[in-house]
């Protein structure tokens, strides 16, 4: 067979990891299969290897070989300078609610960033996050409401959003395609609120105060393949930062 890159023989183990071709618990070939199998480098087998090692997909000892420990990739970023992506991730007390998938025509702002700024159609997944502290279907207050937009090509992840409401459409992505996320890119502002759906789903009035969370999913390559648009209510978010006097 031709040789292989480090990408795509990467993305062949991911997925054959995700699918179960190489089940929790299962050794993954030798190094000298994979360069057998691939046409590869030993040096590339490795770096492959080490880069699922990362994930927490596999471990790695002498003697024994690598071992698949995990179907689905763990989700770590290492910030640049300072990151707020952990104040505003939503706790363990709060659920997600699918309310639509639809394929819509892009918005401007959407158009012109996601995946090379194609313009056209693309799927609109919404949701709204509740707060479950007092129990499923006890009173649960909205916290807040997302869009997420993604090419209309993964149009089959629709249901599988539904079906798998605790796990982020990003990592959905990345198991089923292969696209993994090289880098986040995230606004605040504060906004005013316009969009009447979104307002009465949070109980607020059109025209009210919002804190607006853009984030953009961006790939190796520098394509952004995600976008999501979060709102929360002003009175619910809060973000602290400590500085301290460099003295060098």
């Amino acid at each position: 067979m031709s040789k292989m890159n480090f990408a795509e023989i990467s993305s062949q183990l991911l997925q054959g990891i995700t699918t179960g071709h190489f089940p929790v618990g299962a050794l993954l070939p030798t190094e000298l299969e994979m360069c057998e199998q691939f046409g590869a480098s030993r040096y590339t087998i490795r770096a492959v290897l080490q880069d699922l090692q990362e994930k927490g997909l596999v471990s790695r000892r002498k003697n024994v070989g690598t071992r698949v420990e995990a179907s689905q990739p763990k989700t770590v970023f290492r910030p640049t300078l300072a990151s707020v992506e952990d104040l505003m991730q939503f706790g363990g007390q709060h659920r997600r609610v699918v309310q639509s998938v639809e394929t819509v025509n892009a918005p401007d702002d959407v158009a012109a960033v996601l995946d090379g700024g194609a313009r056209g159609e693309v799927l609109r997944i919404s949701s709204v996050r509740l707060d479950a502290a007092r129990g499923q279907g006890q009173n649960e207050s909205p916290i807040a409401w997302t869009d997420v937009y993604i090419d209309a090509d993964y149009a089959d992840l629709g249901q599988i959003v539904r079906d798998t409401p605790d796990v982020l459409v990003s990592s959905l992505i990345e198991s089923r395609y292969g696209r993994q996320i090289a880098e986040i890119e995230q606004d605040i502002r504060a906004s005013t609120l316009r969009d009447a759906r979104i307002a009465e789903a949070l109980g607020l009035e059109t025209g009210a105060a919002v804190l607006k969370v853009v984030r953009r999913y961006i790939d190796a390559d520098g394509k952004t393949f995600e976008l999501s648009v979060t709102i929360h209510p002003a009175e619910t978010v809060s973000v602290t930062t400590r500085m301290r006097r460099n003295t060098r």
